[in-house]
């Protein structure tokens, strides 16, 4: 538990001692330390908490209806930086990503995406041509595939910042709002437009929001050897995995956020936070007809020392977000610091050429050939299993051998492993260690590091050897 939800839950547990007394200011400071204590749009949630937290008060919601949702881009992270982050992730699929061969329309689609993210200037439905594109390019995966692929992208440096990869994106002040409304019973849900499973990648380790929690655009998933056998006619065995497929099923914006909602949690919500036109119905939603007390938030992106925000176009946002009935939060006004002290906006991207790329579509002439020959390369992994230490064995070879395999099935489509034994002489003394050789293919040098990293933390390892052998590879099936 981190130190500021320790905090939050004394300071709920000293309000239902207290009856639902009000918070000191010195409790609001330390609670809301990224927010300007005086904010009003801080004072209202506060004062709602309070109101709808104490039994003896009108107002009182019990726990179990204590629902919470959250827009994800703009809202709890940045949204524009320059574009969507999960329209950054499909570009560096379909630009950049080795283990994806995009045919032509695919390849058109990630070059407009690239070329046209800084000045704002896409086609007009962009959010479903996204969602259909996006499930094509993804599909085959399996769920820990694109977690993966999702997570080795987080990892770079956030374009126009320094001091924040994409992975630390989050706004500081609304992390503050869902611990202290988790420190106070609510239940709080992510419901965005983005990808589900990227929402949850994100968010993990973040925010203390479990995946069952987490709402968003979707796409059909099917077992591995599934194929076109309907669901109900097929029956999922060992040799099966769940992967995506290319059917796009929901774009969770606008009254489909509303939908998902009464559908995935069953309850209204009571509270809702957003900062766009996509999240309108959500927050009516949640105000009009709703037997409790309700409140809906919106975010104002007028913040221009620290973020990519409009400063002109706040008093415009704040008179039309408050004509609908919904509290201002000015990412400005209200808000000591977005993402941390440490972290500096650039004014510099470097979107272009990190994504430009030389790539022929897999329906170009050679394709068309028939040609599926080409140089690979092979990495062999050899992992020790003797404590750098102690040099005594880490686990019985049994043990060593299942737990290499949880962590590289998690890490890669497939592998090999040998099971060997090494040798050594250090002062005349011979030394064995039960040796694990790991063959892996179709990868790139980062998951193969990011494997590695996590190995050497669970065998207590000082370091592993890895060969990058370029090879010939051909799926041989037989004459025709």
């Amino acid at each position: 538990m981190t130190m500021k939800k320790i905090i939050g839950f004394v300071l709920a547990i000293a309000v239902l001692l207290c009856g639902g007394a009000s918070l000191a200011e010195s409790d609001i400071e330390t609670s809301f330390s990224q927010w300007n204590p005086e904010a009003p749009s801080l004072k209202a949630l506060v004062e709602y908490v309070e109101a709808v937290t104490d039994e003896a008060s009108p107002d009182y919601i019990p726990p179990a209806d204590r629902i919470a949702t959250f827009d994800m881009d703009g809202t709890l992270c940045a949204e524009l930086n320059p574009t969507y982050l999960e329209y950054y992730l499909l570009a560096r699929r379909i630009l950049t990503d080795p283990n994806y061969a995009p045919d032509a329309e695919m390849l058109a689609f990630g070059r407009m995406l690239r070329d046209h993210a800084l000045d704002k200037s896409f086609p007009d439905h962009m959010d479903v041509l996204h969602g259909v594109h996006a499930a094509k390019a993804y599909a085959g995966m399996t769920l820990n595939e694109f977690a993966d692929f999702v997570t080795r992208n987080l990892v770079r440096p956030a374009d126009g910042f320094e001091g924040m990869t994409y992975a630390e994106t989050f706004y500081l002040p609304m992390i503050e709002v869902v611990e202290y409304l988790q420190a106070n019973g609510f239940h709080c849900y992510i419901c965005s437009g983005s990808d589900r499973f990227i929402c949850r990648t994100f968010v993990e380790g973040m925010l203390d929001i479990p995946f069952e929690n987490i709402i968003g655009m979707d796409v059909a998933l099917e077992a591995t050897n599934q194929n076109d056998t309907d669901s109900l006619d097929y029956v999922y065995t060992s040799a099966d995995d769940v992967v995506r497929t290319d059917r796009l099923l929901i774009k969770n914006l606008k009254t489909n956020k509303v939908l998902q909602i009464a559908q995935e949690i069953g309850r209204q919500p009571v509270l809702s936070f957003g900062n766009s036109s996509g999240d309108v119905s959500m927050h009516n939603y949640t105000i009009y007809n709703n037997r409790y007390r309700s409140a809906a938030f919106q975010l104002i992106a007028d913040n221009e020392t620290q973020d990519y925000g409009s400063a002109a176009k706040g008093p415009e946002l704040r008179e039309k977000w408050e004509g609908m009935g919904f509290t201002v939060i000015s990412m400005a006004d209200d808000w000591k610091t977005i993402y941390g002290d440490d972290v500096v906006k650039t004014g510099e991207f470097h979107w272009l050429e990190d994504l430009a790329e030389d790539r022929v579509p897999v329906d170009s002439e050679t394709q068309a050939d028939g040609e599926d020959e080409g140089e690979d390369i092979q990495y062999v992994m050899y992992l020790g299993t003797n404590d750098k230490d102690t040099n005594k064995p880490v686990f019985t070879q049994a043990e060593a051998l299942e737990r290499a395999r949880d962590i590289l099935i998690r890490h890669f489509g497939g592998y090999t492993i040998q099971e060997a034994n090494g040798g050594w002489i250090n002062d005349d003394i011979v030394f064995q260690e039960y040796t694990l050789v790991i063959y892996l293919s179709d990868t790139t040098p980062e998951a193969v590091h990011a494997a590695a990293d996590e190995l050497l933390e669970v065998f207590h390892q000082s370091s592993v050897l890895i060969q990058a052998n370029p090879t010939k590879t051909e799926f041989y099936s037989g004459k025709n």
